[in-house]
């Protein structure tokens, strides 16, 4: 790992892998995988303020706004100038991108677009922890005993937001949203875009970019 800091953000619709992708790149960089879902459960655990107004809107099924999002986020990332780290899961908005970049540069964006019909096959065979949000593909990263949760043995779940109608909605959803996104970070010249059906496929790829800036 190189001196210099480096900062990285995945972003992808619901189910193209990005957690994967993010944890891969923590691992084989040393960098911190940080993930907004986890800010939102550590928050909602910890009962803080933004935590209970994540959970309001999360309990009515709908997604939590930008400023409650940047409420959760910004003051973990100003804690966090002297590391290096891969998020995932945010930015989601403009008004999120907007947000991060008053707080932090960042050194690369990367996008992963994957076919509709794949997503639309791995959230069919997804099952979730609720507790932790640990999430299994019953394909490619199913739990050891099935249905139960490897770690804490409590039984998965199916989400609502993984059943085929609604994962229409929330691809068409993050489509709409990631767009001015996916603009901004083009204009400045740091998206990098990765097209592919598996992960491992196109982990190589993604792999040689980062150790190529973070070398540079």
């Amino acid at each position: 790992m190189a001196n210099r800091l480096f900062r990285a953000v995945i972003m992808g619709p619901p189910g193209s892998g990005k957690g994967t992708i993010s944890g891969r790149i923590a691992q084989s960089f040393g960098l911190q995988h940080l993930s907004s879902g986890d800010f939102i459960r550590e928050n909602i655990a910890a009962n803080t303020e933004a935590g209970v107004l994540a959970k309001s809107y999360i309990d009515k099924g709908l997604l939590v706004p930008d400023h409650v999002m940047t409420r959760l986020l910004l003051p973990r990332l100003e804690e966090m100038t002297r590391h290096s780290w891969v998020l995932d899961g945010f930015p989601r908005t403009l008004a999120q991108a907007n947000a991060l970049n008053s707080v932090c540069k960042l050194d690369m964006v990367v996008s992963l677009n994957v076919p509709f019909e794949t997503l639309k096959e791995r959230l069919s065979h997804r099952w979730v922890h609720p507790a932790s949000g640990r999430v299994y593909n019953m394909e490619f990263n199913p739990p050891r005993v099935q249905g139960v949760d490897d770690i804490s043995g409590e039984p998965l779940v199916k989400s609502d937001d993984d059943k085929p109608e609604a994962v229409v909605a929330r691809l068409r959803h993050y489509k709409d949203n990631a767009k001015p996104v996916i603009d901004l970070y083009k204009a400045k010249g740091i998206l990098h875009t990765f097209s592919g059906t598996e992960t491992d496929k196109i982990w190589p790829y993604i792999s040689s970019l980062v150790s190529a800036k973070v070398r540079s």
